[in-house]
């Protein structure tokens, strides 16, 4: 059995970007645990709406607990990271917050954000996560996968930050627990066209499936690999 540990750096990061493959991993009897770096919400309001953040924040807190209830997230773990503004700290303490949780769990596989995604947090993620599994003797960090998510990933137009998958996971009986955890998001999700609203997110995971012979498909990146692992779709 495997430990995985996804890393977001938003609240709902996590289920847009592979909530199917968390659940279907989760039923297969794998460990899935998520951090998430920032609370969310604050880039959106303005210094002296502060209660109002607050409010909005514990909303989040528990749509955080109910979406990953459903998709059978073994523990979440979240920091508390400016949203939005991951560029104004030093690079260091996103580093060692990922290598805390890390050291914590063990994994032997890692969820994590696209380097192209126009979302400047994202593009730290990333890069966060890179430093804080090297490939150093010990480390316990074997695979490395990147998501995809509706409304960063393909928002970005320069072709060398183009989200080209090579992973593609049947999430043909998962996909419907995906939208319920999406559900929970209330406060998150938007209304269609919107890339992040849920028959979008839908829509995607078909569109992807077709595309490999699949009625539905999470895709990934495989950014390392020990070439030793069990396949996702195992």
């Amino acid at each position: 059995m495997h430990k995985i540990l996804v890393i977001a750096a938003h609240p709902d990061d996590e289920v847009l970007g592979c909530g199917a493959t968390i659940a279907k991993l989760s039923k297969q009897g794998h460990s899935v645990y998520v951090l998430i770096l920032s609370k969310g919400k604050a880039a959106r309001f303005n210094n002296n709406q502060k209660k109002i953040l607050q409010k909005e924040q514990k909303i989040l807190e528990s749509e955080i607990k109910s979406a990953n209830k459903i998709i059978g997230t073994k523990k979440v773990f979240t920091a508390n990271f400016p949203d939005n503004r991951f560029d104004s700290i030093d690079l260091l303490n996103i580093v060692k917050e990922i290598e805390k949780i890390k050291m914590l769990i063990q994994p032997n596989i890692i969820f994590c954000h696209h380097h192209g995604d126009i979302n400047i947090d994202h593009q730290i993620t990333h890069k966060a996560t890179l430093i804080a599994t090297r490939p150093l003797i010990g480390e316990s960090v074997k695979d490395i996968y990147c998501f995809e998510i509706p409304s960063s990933s393909e928002w970005s137009f320069v072709k060398e930050n183009s989200f080209i998958p090579n992973v593609f996971v049947d999430i043909s009986e998962s996909i419907n627990t995906k939208i319920d955890s999406l559900e929970q998001y209330k406060s998150e999700m938007k209304s269609y066209p919107h890339p992040r609203s849920l028959k979008h997110v839908k829509s995607l995971a078909k569109i992807n499936g077709i595309k490999v012979g699949l009625q539905y498909s999470e895709n990934f990146m495989l950014l390392r690999t020990d070439r030793k692992s069990t396949r996702l779709n195992s």
